[in-house]
């Protein structure tokens, strides 16, 4: 049994490591720090199950997952995140994903995660059932922040937590002068002109971006 574990923060890794090697003894686990690293060992060993963060430097967690899913379809990826299942839990099924997990979880929800996706099957929390039926239901109303790519969303629940233009280049390891690039092209396919009008959309929409200092995912 092979699960590859991809988040920038060795703390976390190392935290998820020692759940799984806990409750599956003869596991064997890889590690990757940033999406390229996660590509680049999909690329080139086999894997049960990858675990995979959204939020990593360079390119998405979300980038990975959706080039992951053209190159080896059959592999099972566990998004982990610290966003709320509301946020982007729908949008990381429709991607490929077979299941989402905050990074908030109890310890036994992540070994039970990780069994099922062993099995054969997608790890989908009650919640996130609702909120895809729900989505299939109403499938022609689209919201003005579901018109985003991956990366402009990321980069919205960054902009309306407070996070200045430098502050988002630095966390996503991009360049300042493309951070303001994909600040104007959400505004323009929000239909917006600031980011109060932003943030004022993400309150009704409860769309902020949580802390990514505290994880409660521990042995």
């Amino acid at each position: 049994m092979k699960v590859l574990i991809a988040d920038d923060h060795a703390v976390v890794r190392r935290g998820l490591m020692q759940i799984l090697k806990d409750k599956f003894p003869e596991i064997t686990i890889g590690e990757a720090a940033t999406a390229q690293e996660t590509l680049e060992q999909v690329w080139n060993d086999r894997w049960d199950v990858v675990v995979l963060d959204i939020s990593m430097p360079g390119r998405s967690g979300l980038d990975a997952l959706k080039e992951i899913k053209t190159s080896h379809p059959k592999v099972p990826v566990l998004i982990l995140s610290i966003e709320s299942e509301r946020q982007f839990g729908v949008r990381v099924i429709k991607a490929g994903a077979a299941g989402f997990l905050n990074k908030d979880s109890a310890p036994e929800t992540l070994v039970c995660a990780v069994r099922k996706l062993l099995s054969g099957h997608r790890y989908i929390s009650p919640s996130l059932a609702e909120q895809l039926a729900n989505d299939a239901a109403h499938g022609s109303t689209v919201l003005p922040h579901e018109r985003l790519s991956d990366r402009e969303f990321e980069i919205l629940l960054k902009i309306t937590s407070g996070n200045t233009v430098g502050q988002i280049a630095e966390a996503f390891g991009l360049s300042v002068k493309t951070v303001s690039t994909h600040r104007t092209r959400i505004l323009e396919k929000m239909g917006m002109v600031s980011n109060a009008e932003l943030t004022h959309y993400a309150m009704i929409h409860n769309l902020f971006s949580r802390d990514d200092s505290n994880h409660d995912l521990s042995p």
